[in-house]
């Protein structure tokens, strides 16, 4: 008996002392990609694990003050993987000791596929360069607002305005553009040399700039693997994007939206459904691959709870990397899920904005994602928006949410319109009335 109880106490000692799951090293990771301009770094941080469950604790893609919270994360054999929230994009790496090594894999238009080389080394936390590393001290203050010129590798150049926030050699800021901001960018200026980067899961990019002797910056900008701009800035406290968020309008004599699309069961829904009359509705052309629909998204969603009873409705237009609905109901509801959306989300098409203006005819052009149209009771377009702005623009993102809540505030005091005239009776019998109910998003 004495034998016995010793084996069953090895054996639950043993079971006590079992370790859970295989997960990363926790702390501090230095991230890079290998783009064709030089190494884009960002930061990775692995929260410590709590207790033996078998969910790998979260990790953090940080940008400057951006952390985006990844929990699809497994580790098995020193294979991981990393499925970026709300994006179809992941990062497949080799363990070794406190080394990663592998790929990003990036989804692009018509579903092809982008490989990037991976890499993130555990214990540094510095952007580009070491702190030890001499480098010479910043030639110039950059923090303030600064008037840019793009130019694409198609030689079309648009308008942004940069905005950049300044502590000794660390630089922060965005730039915003007609089709919306850069999001959070972070990075260092030493002598007149400024890099920046980001990668929040969704896109890439990678900046590098002189400050020259009269203080315009020149610079060139990668994104991925096969797209560069070169832009140059000159500071202007003024500087604005001027029409370029009114660029979408409805054609001439055109009032109302029409359109017919699939929720992700593959109920049509319309603006006509009895289900929105009376109600004010916000339309988004929107896609779950677009970093700016996702900053849209997290507004909304919550928008949307607090307003919801009080008449307001929200449909997203989904243009999606995938030409097949499945693929794309499958994007849209992990990007759902990312936001906690409840409001309708469609399948509308591809995403190209030549796809989408056609799908759309009432439009003079789709420019950007997302696109933001306020629709009043009556069903009348009261108001278009093109692009967003998200946090990563300070101010510029509390004038834009504050400006969308008074539009629908203003639309929701309008009084409903009237009850539609019912039809005559028919001496045939009827069939049972469907009631309206939402579409299944």
């Amino acid at each position: 008996m004495r034998a016995l109880a010793s084996i069953v106490g090895a054996l639950l000692l043993a079971g006590g002392c079992a370790r859970g799951p295989e997960v990363l090293p926790a702390g501090s990771w230095r991230a890079t990609l290998a783009l064709p301009g030089g190494t884009l770094p960002f930061g990775l941080e692995v929260a410590a694990r709590e207790g033996r469950g078998n969910a790998h604790p979260p990790v953090y893609i940080l940008n400057g003050s951006d952390r985006i919270r990844v929990d699809e994360v497994s580790v098995e054999g020193g294979a991981v993987t990393l499925l970026l929230p709300g994006f179809k994009n992941r990062i497949d790496a080799t363990l070794a000791g406190d080394q990663l090594r592998g790929t990003l894999t990036m989804v692009k238009a018509g579903a092809k596929e982008q490989k990037i080389p991976f890499a993130a080394q555990r214990g540094p936390a510095w952007r580009f360069t070491p702190p030890a590393a001499p480098s010479a001290p910043p030639a110039g203050d950059l923090a303030g607002r600064w008037a840019v010129t793009f130019v694409d590798q198609d030689g079309k150049s648009y308008p942004a305005v940069g905005e950049f926030r300044q502590r000794e050699a660390e630089v922060t800021g965005t730039f915003l553009t007609p089709t919306g901001d850069h999001r959070f960018l972070a990075g260092e200026l030493h002598g007149r040399t400024l890099r920046l980067s980001k990668f929040d899961g969704g896109h890439p990019f990678l900046y590098e700039a002189t400050l020259g002797e009269d203080g315009t910056l020149r610079g060139r900008f990668w994104s991925g693997l096969a797209w560069t701009e070169t832009f140059i800035a000159r500071r202007d406290a003024a500087a604005s994007l001027g029409e370029a968020e009114q660029a979408t309008r409805m054609k001439a004599g055109a009032t109302r939206l029409d359109f017919r699309f699939p929720d992700l069961g593959g109920v049509y829904v319309s603006l006509s459904d009895p289900f929105y009359r009376g109600k004010v509705v916000v339309v988004a052309l929107a896609g779950s691959w677009c970093p700016n629909c996702h900053d849209e998204a997290a507004f909304l969603a919550p928008l949307y709870r607090e307003y919801r009873g009080k008449g307001l409705e929200v449909v997203s237009l989904m243009f999606e990397q995938f030409g097949d609905f499945e693929r794309a109901a499958e994007a849209t509801h992990r990007f759902r899920e990312r936001y906690g959306i409840d409001y309708a989300t469609l399948i509308a098409g591809i995403s190209d904005k030549d796809d989408a203006a056609t799908r759309l005819p009432q439009l003079n052009g789709v420019f950007a994602f997302p696109t933001t149209i306020f629709v009043d009771r009556s069903g009348t377009v009261r108001k278009l928006h093109t692009g967003f702005s998200g946090p990563a623009t300070g101010e510029h993102h509390a004038r834009l949410t504050a400006e969308f809540r008074r539009t629908i505030d203003t639309l929701l005091a309008e009084p409903a319109p009237p009850p539609a005239a019912q039809p005559a009776p028919s001496p045939a019998p009827a069939a049972a009335a469907v009631p309206a109910s939402p579409p299944v998003s």
